[in-house]
């Protein structure tokens, strides 16, 4: 797969990213390395290999299923302007 000019531009525009004219062939060749990069993974061998969710592997640990609050309501609210029993109060906006 190849990225041409016009594509390095649509590319940037969409991620909102200002890119002066004499930076696009740059980011082409950039972006065009990327990809003969990811291309060269798809010719790898993976036959018979477990997928992973870390380099060593370890035990899944689940933690307890329990509802709490924290323990730190009153770190949570100290910059809030008005509190009431660490609850955060508000202007009544509904009559």
């Amino acid at each position: 797969m190849s990225v041409d000019q016009a594509t390095v531009r649509r590319i940037a525009r969409l991620a909102r990213i200002r890119v002066r004219d004499d930076e696009v062939a740059g980011l082409q060749g950039e972006l065009n390395a990327i990809l003969s990069f990811v291309e060269r993974l798809g010719e790898v061998d993976v036959d018979g290999i477990e997928p992973m969710t870390a380099v060593t592997p370890r035990p899944m640990t689940p933690r307890r299923d329990v509802v709490d609050d924290g323990g730190i309501a009153s770190a949570v609210t100290a910059n809030a302007p008005a509190t009431e029993d660490h609850f955060f109060t508000v202007p009544k906006v509904i009559e």
